[in-house]
């Protein structure tokens, strides 16, 4: 029996648009997006503007979740792109610490707990008081390597290729953003990238990796990360801190 003309056509249409896509190994999740603002761009591609444009911000705010041997860790930071950075670094039991770079200069200033757990027999003189941490002080190293937005960024920079999109709505932002996820060695990531204004990144979540420079056969791995990106290009001043 013979098919109607108009359903032949239709099925020759989908059948041919079928082979393309598999063709060209681009099926729904992978192709280009048709719709604004990344019209005609793939996943990495997207990712790899959003990094661009975050990169790029004067200044931004970052919300830091993780994990150390010593427990979860929290930190908020502000930063921009003459190293001027202020962080409040929260690590649970060990305790809270403030820190401030402008300048060139680092100064800290930390509660009892935190003081107990670097400087015992410090603590109680130095409790709430600014002072220049000691080059041996790992919570310090720990808060200033926070400033720089490329800890964080240059984890998901080389794995960018494997991004598909998810298709979603990003919650709880405030801003409409499109969701992007990826592979790694260590398990999958996700990145909410804003759909409004610039590509900046929101939200990242990044699975445990290599700290860069880890030789290949050493087993040390960074801790999963959870970062959210805000306030892109509102000036802060970081002022000095007495000490």
């Amino acid at each position: 029996m013979r098919l109607p003309a108009r359903a032949s056509a239709a099925a020759l249409s989908a059948a041919t648009a079928l082979t393309l896509a598999t063709a060209c190994n681009m099926l729904p999740d992978e192709a280009p997006d048709d719709t604004a603002p990344y019209a005609g761009l793939t996943a990495p591609e997207v990712t790899n503007k959003a990094l661009a444009a975050t990169r790029a911000a004067k200044s931004l705010r970052m919300t830091v979740r993780t994990t150390t041997p010593e427990g979860p860790v929290e930190a908020y930071v502000a930063t921009d792109v003459r190293g001027e950075c202020t962080v409040t670094l929260s690590m649970g039991a060990a305790g809270t610490m403030e820190l401030a770079r402008t300048g060139g200069k680092v100064r800290t200033r930390s509660d009892a707990a935190m003081l107990r757990s670097a400087s015992p027999p410090q603590a109680k003189s130095l409790t709430g008081h600014w002072v220049r941490p000691a080059t041996s002080d790992r919570y310090a190293k720990l808060a200033e390597r926070y400033c720089d937005r490329e800890t964080f960024l240059g984890r998901l920079a080389p794995r960018t290729g494997t991004a598909r999109k998810k298709w979603t709505s990003a919650p709880g932002s405030g801003t409409p953003a499109l969701t992007v996820t990826g592979e790694t060695d260590a398990g999958k990531w996700t990145a909410d990238i804003a759909t409004e204004g610039k590509p900046f990144l929101l939200k990242l979540n990044l699975p445990p990796s290599h700290p860069q420079g880890t030789p290949e056969h050493d087993t040390a791995r960074t801790a999963p990360a959870a970062v959210a990106f805000s306030e892109f290009d509102k000036p802060f001043k970081a002022t000095s801190p007495k000490t």
